[in-house]
């Protein structure tokens, strides 16, 4: 396969052990391979050099879409596409191909300027094909100059700024996200998560996330658009009993019990263990203000914007 005019963006943190899996599925089919890297103590950045990285930046971490659009900025980059993927995802050969192919066939076509990708989720081991996670769409490739990520706590996205868009359907094209870490380095992962999540629907209830310039919500737009249109539903619905909703509605009406054993420990751990902690996290942010509305959005000013 000819390497295509495609600049990957990889932002790392102690990533040793996927960097070196994410470098060799995109390798084939990108000319210029960038990780930013936020002070790993480990030996990420070496073992990316070796994998076949073009260069590693360093540079401190505030959060996920500031991290990549510095890098977007600084990396020297002259692809003519940029290719947004994680340090523990990697993509199948069929979807290596399937994007060599596209963005030769609109080269010649500058009103494409971004590429929707298949993901999907690998748990405990297993593909999640069920519950309303496969096949989700994601912007992951795009024009370099017409896309950035925006500028929010969590559930970031590409946005582009000008263009139409593409999608690749081909069965097995798949970006995959498959973390090898354990359940321990998972829930912690997650409880940060948590932290970012409150920040996120509490602008979103006070109306404070203005400058995040958010994907259209939609219903029946695209995976992020449609997301989005769901959170600022589920903002409304009251504190805890949300996640046992989401639960029931991901794991019963979308088949997430489908997906065996590793489909119920992720549908209790993701979609009602996280989303409960969250509303634990944004009733103690309301407690500690006396549920004072001024106080919370003064603090979320200062914290977050």
């Amino acid at each position: 396969m000819k390497r295509a005019s495609i600049a990957a963006i990889i932002l790392t943190f102690n990533e040793a052990k996927h960097i070196e899996r994410c470098i060799a599925s995109i390798k084939d089919v990108c000319a210029e391979i960038f990780v930013i890297d936020c002070m790993s103590t480990d030996d990420t950045a070496q073992r990316a050099i070796n994998a076949g990285a073009t260069a590693v930046l360093t540079h401190p971490w505030k959060n996920y879409a500031t991290q990549f659009n510095w890098g977007l900025h600084n990396a020297p980059i002259t692809a003519e596409w940029v290719w947004r993927i994680d340090a523990d995802e990697y993509i199948t050969p069929t979807l290596a191909q399937e994007i060599c192919d596209a963005v030769t066939r609109v080269k010649e076509d500058g009103s494409i300027t971004g590429i929707y990708v298949r993901k999907r989720i690998d748990f405990l081991g297993r593909p999640l094909r069920h519950g309303g996670w496969y096949p989700q769409y994601h912007l992951k490739v795009f024009r370099r100059g017409y896309g950035a990520c925006e500028n929010r706590w969590m559930d970031e996205h590409i946005r582009l700024t000008d263009g139409e868009t593409i999608s690749i359907n081909t069965r097995g094209a798949d970006q995959v996200d498959a973390n090898m870490n354990d359940l321990t380095w998972w829930t912690q992962k997650h409880n940060g998560y948590a932290t970012r999540e409150v920040a996120d629907m509490l602008m979103i209830e006070y109306g404070l996330d203005d400058l995040a310039k958010e994907i259209k919500p939609r219903l029946f737009g695209t995976a992020p658009e449609r997301k989005r249109w769901l959170k600022i539903r589920y903002v409304k619905f009251p504190l805890f009993i949300r996640p046992a909703i989401n639960f029931l509605y991901r794991y019963i009406i979308l088949g997430g019990f489908l997906d065996g054993k590793e489909g119920l420990i992720w549908h209790v751990l993701q979609g009602f263990w996280y989303r409960f902690l969250v509303d634990a996290k944004i009733y103690e942010v309301r407690k500690r203000f006396h549920n004072n509305r001024t106080e919370i959005e003064a603090w979320l000013r200062q914290e977050y914007l």
